[in-house]
């Protein structure tokens, strides 16, 4: 146990450290970033959510449902179902949560995008602390998978950690709070993978759905703000945001097929 622990500490004490580095880059930027470069980085955040919620997210939570003997189908299907359901309630109840932050209408965005990626962050730190807590009871050769699965999510975060530190900044945050949020949202990463780590007999059970139910909160969010905002809302003359979708898709796919 002590064994699996210190893994999984080690593999998301990395993709926190990346999630904070992302953040970190506010502190590389002036008060105000520039449209065209704001809009291509929410493209870009917007691309890699897209392919983490198929490649990171939904294959592995089909595959994970069939090796328990369920249809693949079922947890997907329902557990995104879940996680749009609950951001389109939290949506609602956000103002309630926080007037201060939604006097403006970004607020609720950034909150909806902090909300969203954090989520999304709880089960990818549970499926590593479940990778490392089997090649820790007997299965080493699960050890080089369970490192490729850390890298992969780590190597992703460095955008989400960016994606939610720098509109903070826009919206008004000094550059310190702007970086703790960004940073704080990857910390739930070594919770969850220790938490996992300590439950892993019962969670494998609940892992498809909530793996599904994050899948759909970060769709959610892509389709109803960061897409649009990144496109839609601006100058068609201008195509940086759909630049940045394709790329940051791109990118996320090949590297979670890659790194498995």
């Amino acid at each position: 146990m002590a064994q699996a622990l210190l893994w999984a500490g080690s593999g998301t004490g990395f993709t926190f450290c990346m999630t904070a580095l992302g953040a970190a880059m506010v502190f590389l930027f002036r008060n105000q970033v520039s449209p065209s470069l704001h809009r291509i980085m929410l493209g870009f955040a917007a691309g890699v959510m897209i392919a983490a919620s198929m490649w990171s997210l939904l294959i592995p939570a089909i595959e994970e449902a069939q090796a328990l003997g369920l249809p693949g189908w079922l947890p997907a299907a329902g557990g995104s179902a879940l996680g749009i359901l609950f951001l389109v309630a939290m949506d609602g109840l956000l103002p309630h949560f926080s007037p201060e932050l939604l006097r403006r209408r970004s607020g609720a965005q950034n909150l909806l995008l902090i909300l969203a990626i954090t989520l999304h962050n709880i089960p990818e730190g549970m499926a590593v602390g479940v990778s490392f807590a089997l090649a820790a009871q007997g299965q080493e050769e699960l050890l080089p998978a369970a490192g490729a699965l850390a890298l992969g999510i780590g190597i992703q975060n460095f955008p989400e950690g960016a994606a939610i530190s720098l509109p903070l900044r826009q919206a008004g945050l000094s550059r310190t709070k702007s970086f703790l949020i960004g940073a704080a949202s990857g910390a739930v990463e070594p919770i969850a993978a220790l938490l996992t780590v300590l439950a892993a007999g019962s969670v494998q059970l609940a892992l498809p759905w909530l793996l599904s139910f994050a899948a759909g909160a970060m769709l959610y969010v892509v389709v109803e703000e960061l897409i649009p905002e990144a496109n839609l809302r601006h100058d068609h003359q201008t195509h940086g945001g759909t630049y940045g979708v394709m790329v940051g898709f791109l990118l996320m796919m090949i590297l979670d097929v890659a790194l498995g």
